[in-house]
């Protein structure tokens, strides 16, 4: 009975005395590391930390968990880009583009992006740390990023986090201090987002400048979501899928004969010009368009885009994405394919209907980011804690209402002559397409007087491009020519 005692009273003090889960508010981690880039080897610092966001009063309501790297060697850091970075979701971490695109370290992958087991990380010798500085910014609840009780261990109102509007007014208040308190107020700066990280810098370059006075050289959005296209629906939103269907029947070469033996980039043209001027056209004469014009119309879809006539016709000239996912193979191989990246092949229990049972390339990315990302944190940057890393965190409800994003952007660019922008695009992605994105571009500014400051690239994946390494390279080596050509060198920020 005695031993019995002890054990209990063992077990309880144990219990006691164990610690909370719980993650620093205000913190650094800093190591040095060594890498080689574009030929060139040289030292750098990372610095992996939490930096909190305060309410209106001063009280901390939450705390950010980033990743600042810095070239060491720089004499003069006021003339060296920073460049700010940013995921999507809403909900997702940083660590997509931060450990496989513009990071010092990337994935263990194999050429094409899929994933290579024993897992880990090695370097990236195309990042553009050789000619800027990074930070991988994680909103909250994503990465080690967490809202913070009170003194009465009360949680914030989710409301001043999760939202269009919410989400960057609390992340301009974050980087003015992580501006200030890394002395980078005089470095040229620049703001990358993916996915709904569209979204968000297409807002943050207004707020940034309207209500924390911090003006930018460069925007990019790489394959950017714009509500404005993806949840408005409508006769062009329907029709502008339509070049992504004939890029990803190329791909699996579903194509007529005449088309497939083209290289991408010569149809490419061809499909967006139906669809600009044909297909849109027909889509806006809903059930009122002439039975001969319908006929010809979904002929010549499914010429572009691999889909059989009859299928088409059944759906009205409004091919759903999901379906098309599930049909293009149907008769072939009887696999799917996927949302983001179109070249991933997926399994589903069945042949017959309308949709996917999952999304075949999104598993295989968290196949090996998972655990690439927790090694590489706690392992290369020394940052070690119980919290879990969320890939993808809980940020619902999110409110997407007065999306004025668009037209902030538009507004930024206005006001500062400086301000250049550029989209980076998959065409295999079918989640965010790069003609949805193209079109985008083409609306931030009606007047057509700015058109000489933005810029489009494409590239054979999807969704996460980089992935691929021939586009690692190239889409890495576009950052670095877009820095370059919006550096100021001097000039003015005035108009002509």
């Amino acid at each position: 009975m005695k031993n019995l005692s002890f054990v209990i009273l063992f077990l309880f003090c144990s219990i006691a005395s164990a610690q909370n889960r719980e993650i620093p508010i205000d913190t650094t981690v800093v190591t040095n590391h060594t890498t080689t880039i574009n030929g060139k080897k040289f030292t750098y610092k990372a610095t992996a930390g939490m930096q909190p966001v305060w309410d209106k009063n001063g009280k901390t309501i939450a705390s950010l968990f980033y990743t600042y790297y810095t070239r060491n060697g720089i004499d003069n850091r006021e003339n060296r880009p920073l460049v700010m970075s940013f995921n999507g979701g809403p909900g997702s971490a940083s660590v997509w583009m931060h450990i496989a695109y513009t990071g010092p370290q990337i994935l263990k992958i194999d050429d094409e992006g899929y994933p290579v087991q024993p897992y880990g990380i090695k370097e990236n010798p195309f990042s553009i740390l050789d000619i800027a500085d990074i930070i991988f910014i994680n909103p909250v609840n994503t990465g080690f990023s967490r809202m913070i009780p009170n003194e009465k261990g009360e949680m914030p109102d989710k409301k001043q986090f999760f939202g269009i509007n919410a989400d960057i007014k609390y992340l301009a208040e974050w980087l003015n201090t992580f501006v200030t308190r890394n002395n980078r107020w005089k470095s040229p700066k620049y703001i990358i987002g993916e996915s709904y990280g569209g979204t968000r810098v297409m807002g943050l370059a207004h707020e940034l400048q309207n209500s924390q006075w911090m003006y930018l050289n460069g925007v990019i959005m790489v394959s950017p979501a714009d509500y404005k296209v993806l949840r408005t629906g409508g006769t062009v939103s329907k029709a502008l899928n339509t070049p992504y269907f004939t890029a990803t029947a190329w791909h699996h070469k579903m194509l007529s004969s005449d088309l497939q033996s083209k290289d991408l980039l010569e149809i490419l043209p061809e499909s967006e010009f139906f669809t600009i001027n044909t297909l849109i056209p027909a889509i806006a004469k809903g059930g009122f368009i002439s039975e001969s014009e319908k006929q010809s119309v979904a002929k010549k879809m499914a010429y572009y885009s691999g889909i059989n006539k009859k299928v088409i016709l059944q759906h009205n000239l409004v091919l759903p994405t999901s379906y098309f996912w599930k049909e293009l193979l149907r008769d072939k191989t009887g696999q799917t394919i996927g949302r983001l990246d179109s070249r991933y092949l997926g399994i589903d229990k069945v042949e017959a209907g309308s949709s996917p049972d999952y999304n075949p390339e999104l598993t295989s990315w968290l196949h090996s980011f998972t655990p690439a990302i927790n090694y590489y944190v706690k392992e290369h940057l020394k940052f070690k804690t119980d919290i879990k890393y969320n890939m993808f965190g809980s940020v619902h409800p999110w409110d997407n209402t007065k999306n004025t994003v668009r037209e902030n952007l538009r507004k930024a660019m206005a006001q500062n002559p400086y301000l250049n922008v550029m989209i980076q695009s998959g065409y295999y992605d079918g989640a965010t397409t790069y003609f949805s994105a193209k079109y985008t571009m083409w609306q931030i500014d009606p007047s057509g007087k700015m058109k000489n400051r933005f810029s489009f690239k494409g590239y054979k994946s999807g969704h996460m491009m980089y992935l691929r390494r021939e586009d690692l390279q190239k889409a890495n080596e576009d950052l670095r020519v877009f820095i370059k050509n919006s550096s100021t060198k001097g000039k003015a920020a005035k108009y002509e």
